[in-house]
């Protein structure tokens, strides 16, 4: 239990450090948090819905604020190119994360060209059952996604690594409102980078 909850600080202090030092990410990543959770009140009553919420909504803030806002150069903070960051990510890299989303944004036209996807399905009636089919493939892909990679790590870095980074992508939302709660109002003061100075005194 010890090198789990170890293994899951660490996951989350270097996933902070290294990919969370725009201002502007952080503000997107409480956005999309917020959203996170207004999507785990709706799965258990409509997962449809939820997909939808999660995705339509917190995953394109969240990913925006990594693709568009955050430093690609040299990192200075941590001593870090951004290559070398990108190979030790133990969760979804940005090149991981194209092919994610790429997927993400297949399915709708998929599903519009072919309503029962080679008859896999009962063929949606009506715009509001292709939006819930929509929704559920998204919630299938959003639940794929999580296992696939959880296996991919449970064979490359073994058994507590894998559980660990699941538990934190599980529990992200939670974290950062805890984490970004403040980023709104760091650039109400005009700081787009976070200085970072608490990356110096190691992590809490």
């Amino acid at each position: 239990m010890n090198r789990f909850l170890h293994t899951l600080r660490t996951q989350r202090w270097d996933d902070h450090r290294y990919y969370h030092q725009s201002r502007i990410n952080q503000a997107l990543h409480l956005a999309s948090a917020l959203g996170f959770l207004v999507a785990y009140a709706v799965v258990f009553i409509d997962p449809a819905l939820a997909a939808l919420i999660a995705w339509g909504f917190s995953m394109t803030t969240r990913q925006a604020g990594h693709f568009f806002f955050e430093p690609k150069g040299y990192d200075h903070v941590n001593e870090a190119s951004f290559k070398h960051k990108e190979a030790i990510k133990v969760g979804y890299n940005l090149e991981r994360k194209v092919v994610l989303l790429a997927i993400w944004a297949a399915f709708p036209v998929a599903l519009a060209l072919s309503p029962s996807l080679g008859g896999v399905i009962t063929p949606a009636v009506g715009l509001a059952g292709y939006i819930h089919d929509v929704g559920m493939g998204w919630f299938a892909l959003g639940v794929a996604g999580v296992l696939f990679r959880t296996t991919q790590l449970l064979f490359v870095q073994g058994a507590v690594e894998a559980l660990a980074w699941t538990t934190k992508i599980v529990t992200d939302p939670f974290h950062d409102v805890k984490m970004y709660w403040r980023a709104p109002l760091a650039l109400l003061r005009g700081e787009w980078i976070d200085p970072m100075v608490h990356v110096r005194r190691g992590p809490h």
